[in-house]
């Protein structure tokens, strides 16, 4: 089976979304549409479940995925092999937040694109809950991410940055924030929180702490979602400080003082143990290491 089709059919597994699939890898999605529909066509089954809405895969698309990812595996490693006393080659995905895209990641890519400049880079952003997901559904080789409470067995971290869990309020709507004589009345002032993740596993240790039930406004994804929630007055958000610090919205929410103090995220660079033996992962480890 042709190896470019295998690497559209693991995009479109990680995408879930054809013209997104089609547009990161410049192919019409005509024709996307009709490799996927060769392979089932070889295969005999399908592969993915597509209405106007959504696509899904199907059990034997979750199947085929394994396949296809241990074909590409084995494929880079005998490039790795045969090319070991050339310049360094191939491809290497990276998935991590805009945040660490812009904050943390540029100083060590900077390094490793002069160090190795024969390797292409794919990165993909997006939502930071998500990136330990993308590392074990193998949609990518490095992620960062924050370390969890329960590491991964399988998994390696590596410390770049840390920063505080803050809650915010809006600038602009003061009466958002219930205070009394004791301070802020928790159980009446309207909360923003994330829908899962690390920020969500922290905040309701702080609910179970306290023992109280919160008056939850709306639960979403993304720290940059929580931070726009607030600067319009819906409520009271908790985001990593590094993400409020970047963020457009920065200067119409404030941080609150008499917050309780959450344990801060620890940012680290985080592979499968099986990847160091991908030299491209290896050696973008190695930068780390000197950085």
């Amino acid at each position: 089976m042709d190896l470019r089709n295998l690497k559209l059919f693991r995009h479109l597994a990680g995408t879930l979304h054809f013209a997104r699939t089609s547009k990161a890898c410049y192919i019409t999605p005509s024709a996307l549409t009709r490799v996927i529909q060769r392979i089932e066509t070889e295969l005999g089954k399908k592969l993915f479940i597509r209405d106007n809405r959504s696509v899904e895969m199907t059990p034997a698309g979750i199947t085929f995925k394994k396949y296809a990812d241990d074909v590409i595996q084995r494929w880079d490693r005998l490039h790795d092999e045969l090319s070991c006393d050339e310049m360094l080659q191939g491809e290497l995905f990276i998935y991590c937040s805009v945040t660490a895209a812009y904050g943390i990641l540029p100083d060590m890519m900077i390094k490793y694109r002069r160090a190795h400049p024969g390797v292409q880079i794919h990165l993909e952003t997006g939502d930071a809950a998500k990136a330990l997901v993308k590392l074990s559904n193998q949609d990518a080789d490095i992620v960062i991410a924050a370390l969890p409470d329960d590491e991964p067995k399988d998994f390696v971290f590596k410390i770049v940055s840390q920063t505080p869990l803050v809650f915010i309020a809006p600038q602009q709507y003061s009466e958002i924030v219930i205070e009394t004589s004791d301070g802020i009345d928790w159980k009446q002032t309207p909360l923003i929180i994330p829908d899962h993740g690390l920020s969500r596993d922290r905040i309701d240790q702080w609910f179970a702490k306290e023992n109280f039930i919160p008056k939850i406004y709306s639960q979403v994804a993304g720290n940059e979602a929580i931070i726009v929630m607030v600067s319009l007055g819906c409520g009271v958000g908790l985001v990593p400080r590094m993400v409020l610090e970047k963020n457009p919205f920065f200067d119409q929410v404030k941080i609150l003082k008499k917050a309780p103090e959450l344990p801060p995220f620890i940012i680290g660079l985080c592979t499968r143990k099986k990847n160091l033996a991908n030299p491209r992962v290896k050696a973008l480890w190695s930068i780390v290491d000197i950085s």
